[in-house]
């Protein structure tokens, strides 16, 4: 048995949290269903509807024409992504309420295990979302090149994806107070994440639009690179920067977050939530 403080302490904690999360998903057969059904609806009638109006041009990182679902499918798979990882932090705001976060965070751990623990398991499930989602795409007939000598940067580039999307999902779950406010995250943080980046678009098209403060954000948006990455990665091509902003922001996103839920330091420590302690409360009382 793993003495607290040792490696196979640290491992088999990360290991039930995971495992909470995954059996805790498996029962809720809708949530898979609603993650697939927003992408397949985008890749089905938007992307069938607009084949002929967007022409994708020869550009990197594609040697010839393709096909405008192809194109969006990799952003698809991001959405898929981006909306698990904002979901996460939906369910570490209920398990706020409930208390259950604040049990999980006594325990003998570092509380940044804890939290990359967390993330992890949100990982875990954006990934297989993600799978289910490209296993019916090709059903539907929109091939993309995952197979081959490209898969491990390609699996690369989607794990990091999910990781850094669920550390913004983590950060974001310092700062919702209530269930409530949630509508308010995917205004404000979801849409435009996804619409101001190339997922449905390249950058040239907005810059040749004349989109120019579209195009100066999408071009920072840490989701365009996520989403550029996963494609280069497809084709086996160099995506520049993108994995270094996408590392980057995760690293800051992480950080925030093991900051943000110190009870001592953080923004947003769990403890100055409700439950009747005195406003200057400390360690968390029980």
């Amino acid at each position: 048995m793993s003495t607290p403080g040792s490696l196979g302490h640290a491992l088999q904690a990360m290991r039930a949290i995971v495992w909470r999360e995954v059996a805790k998903f498996s029962r809720q057969t809708g949530r898979l269903v609603s993650a697939l059904v927003r992408p397949l609806l985008w890749l089905a009638v938007f992307a069938a509807g607009f084949r002929n109006v967007f022409g994708m041009a020869i550009a990197e990182p594609y040697d010839t024409y393709i096909a405008y679902d192809v194109y969006i499918a990799p952003g698809l798979i991001g959405m898929v992504l981006l909306f698990n990882g904002m979901q996460s932090s939906l369910a570490m705001v209920y398990d706020r309420e409930m208390g259950l976060m604040r049990l999980l965070l006594t325990a003998p751990l570092p509380r940044p295990w804890i939290l990359f623990s967390k993330l992890t398991a949100t990982a875990v499930l954006s990934l297989a979302q993600a799978l289910a989602f490209v296993v019916i795409a090709w059903a539907i007939g929109t091939e993309l090149p995952l197979i081959g000598p490209q898969t491990p940067h390609v699996l690369l580039a989607a794990v990091c994806g999910a990781l850094m999307l669920g550390a913004l999902g983590l950060l974001l779950s310092v700062h919702i107070k209530q269930l409530e406010n949630f509508a308010g995250t995917m205004n404000f943080v979801i849409f435009p994440m996804y619409f101001m980046s190339t997922a449905l678009y390249p950058l040239w098209k907005l810059e040749e639009s004349g989109a120019a403060w579209v195009y100066q954000i999408a071009r920072f948006n840490p989701f365009t690179h996520a989403v550029e990455w996963m494609r280069y990665a497809m084709y086996d091509k160099d995506p520049g920067l993108s994995p270094w902003i996408v590392l980057g922001t995760l690293a800051l996103c992480f950080g925030l977050a093991s900051w943000g839920y110190d009870p001592q330091r953080g923004f947003g420590a769990l403890t100055k939530r409700g439950g009747g302690g005195p406003p200057g409360g400390g360690g968390g009382g029980g």
